[in-house]
């Protein structure tokens, strides 16, 4: 079960790794609500949309058919996009992650330089916290984290680790978990193709997130590689989280 902040980052960020997941699958976009607002947001503008209930109608039957292509069930929780919400707890989360099967596996993002990501990592976590069944993943949350040097290479956690500009996010949970390495995926040209179609579903975002991020669905680019690590909690014999996994302590590079 993939936690997506928004509608569109699971396509994003792991459907390769969705693609070789045997088993049901669901993707749940946290801020998946309708907006209240009357007034539309800088971003849904930006988009093209003239009010908040287009953007709003358009971007869930986007969802419906990136998760078709995917082969997840398409779940959203109450949150409006943030531009449409005044913060604190998110609606239902919490409910929602503790409820589940305790054989549910759940993906949480990293929070690459995105506070609406990390807003869901963290309080995902937490509500996780002690339950019974296998640990969360943490999944490397794309196009941010894809920015980083030597990305899609066996040396891309060592750079993230030591990135300044992107690395952030990977340190601070380095902090509480000893973060492993569970799936380094780098996608062969049929499972390009296939995440490619699912990314292209959501065309009212594509122009938007480029001028953020550049050509990111060039090839080779950011999105044809995924990196999850299981979240392990640090123990007093693992209290210094990666370095006692093998990763690299803060080296101050791009």
């Amino acid at each position: 079960m993939v936690l997506s902040p928004h509608f569109d980052d699971a396509a994003l960020s792991v459907a390769g790794y969705l693609g070789r997941t045997a088993g049901p699958t669901a993707v749940v976009t946290v801020h998946g609500g309708a907006p209240a607002a009357d007034r539309i947001s800088w971003w849904d503008a930006g988009c093209g949309f003239a009010t908040p209930e287009e953007a709003y109608r358009e971007r869930l039957a986007e969802d419906a058919r990136a998760c078709a292509l995917l082969g997840a069930e398409q779940v959203t929780l109450p949150n409006p996009d943030s531009p449409y919400r005044e913060g604190g707890d998110l609606a239902g989360l919490a409910d929602f992650l503790t409820a589940l099967p305790p054989q549910t596996r759940v993906l949480v993002p990293l929070g690459t330089n995105q506070p609406d990501h990390t807003a869901v990592r963290d309080q995902a976590l937490a509500a996780l916290a002690g339950r019974p069944g296998p640990a969360p993943y943490v999944y490397a949350d794309l196009p941010y984290t894809g920015g980083v040097r030597k990305w899609g290479t066996d040396a891309a956690v060592e750079r993230l680790a030591g990135s300044d500009k992107y690395g952030g996010a990977y340190r601070d949970l380095s902090a509480t978990y000893e973060l492993r390495v569970a799936h380094d995926i780098r996608l062969d040209e049929r499972e390009w193709a296939a995440k490619r179609a699912a990314v292209l579903s959501y065309a009212s975002q594509l122009a938007p997130v480029a001028v953020g991020h550049g050509p990111f669905l060039r090839r080779p680019g950011p999105l044809q590689a995924e990196l999850i690590w299981e979240a392990v909690p640090a123990t007093l014999d693992n209290g210094e989280g990666n370095r006692h996994a093998g990763q690299p302590p803060h080296i101050g590079v791009g």
